[in-house]
């Protein structure tokens, strides 16, 4: 019997994931309307303080470290581009 969340894609479930941290940092937990994946998180009420806490929790999320270079608004401007910015630290490296 295989587990239903090891089969589903795993960029939908990074998804998921980053859109339930958004939810809880902005206190919004279980959401009844879904959060645009590419309206800017400043418009949906993030401040920059709860943008470092998304920060933090994306590195505890994920089990990755964020280098300093990639800490810049342009990645955190929206779920869309906080998910490029996973997807880009989690792919394997040749």
């Amino acid at each position: 019997m295989s587990d239903a969340s090891a089969d589903r894609d795993p960029q939908l479930q990074i998804r998921e994931r980053l859109l339930g941290l958004v939810e809880r940092i902005l206190g919004k937990p279980g959401t009844a309307r879904v959060l645009p994946l590419d309206v800017r998180l400043s418009e949906l009420g993030m401040t920059s303080v709860a943008m470092v806490h998304l920060m933090l929790a994306v590195e505890v999320e994920f089990g990755i470290t964020i280098p300093q270079s990639d800490i810049n608004p342009e990645n955190f401007r929206s779920v869309m581009s906080v998910e490029a910015l996973v997807q880009r630290l989690l792919a394997p490296t040749p």
